[in-house]
């Protein structure tokens, strides 16, 4: 598959990639890394066939979904790709602000956890959590944790451990594991 640095391709929504991924929630976009899907220094034949085929969305091609999408969910990157598919999905089926509406919402909470749960080692964690959690399961999570009276009493290490445990636990339930799949 041909990989072109596609310059000057530019998108206004930084939250939700062409392709599905959810850019707000990446730890490479939150450290100013990566600036996101098509901020024109990027490599991409996906950017260039949404060029090619002008879509904002790869959902909104009449090819959707095409040979680019086969195992694309297998492995992550910097970014878990579990639900790029499903997330495409549910951005047209709710629409792209309703959609935009929720990152934002999964954004705060995340902007929470890493100020004040991350022991230097959760980022990544934290990103994938958010990422592959719902909401709902997300705000019960916090509740437990702002219940948690004793835990202002903890080091920065074992009250990371304490909200990493609560997460673990709700993804357990629905047998999703908050951790990077890398090719091996």
């Amino acid at each position: 598959m041909e990989v072109l640095s596609i310059k000057g391709f530019k998108r206004k929504n930084q939250l939700l990639s062409l392709c599905g991924l959810n850019c707000g929630l990446c730890p490479m976009f939150i450290g100013k890394n990566c600036g996101g899907c098509g901020n024109g220094n990027q490599s991409c034949s996906i950017a260039k066939c949404s060029i090619e085929r002008k879509v904002e969305y790869c959902i909104e091609c009449s090819d959707y979904p095409c040979e680019r999408y086969q195992h694309i969910d297998e492995f992550d990157s910097f970014i878990t790709h579990r639900n790029q598919k499903s997330d495409l999905e549910k951005s047209k089926e709710i629409g792209i602000e309703k959609y935009n509406l929720e990152q934002e919402e999964k954004i705060r909470i995340l902007d929470y956890l890493l100020s004040n749960y991350n022991d230097g080692r959760r980022k990544s964690f934290f990103c994938v959590a958010v990422n592959l959690l719902d909401i709902s399961e997300l705000k019960a999570a916090l509740r437990v944790v702002s219940d948690n009276k004793e835990l202002s009493l903890l080091s920065k290490k074992q009250s990371a451990s304490y909200v990493v445990d609560i997460l673990n636990s709700i993804a357990d339930k629905r047998g999703i594991k908050l951790k990077l799949n890398k090719k091996k």
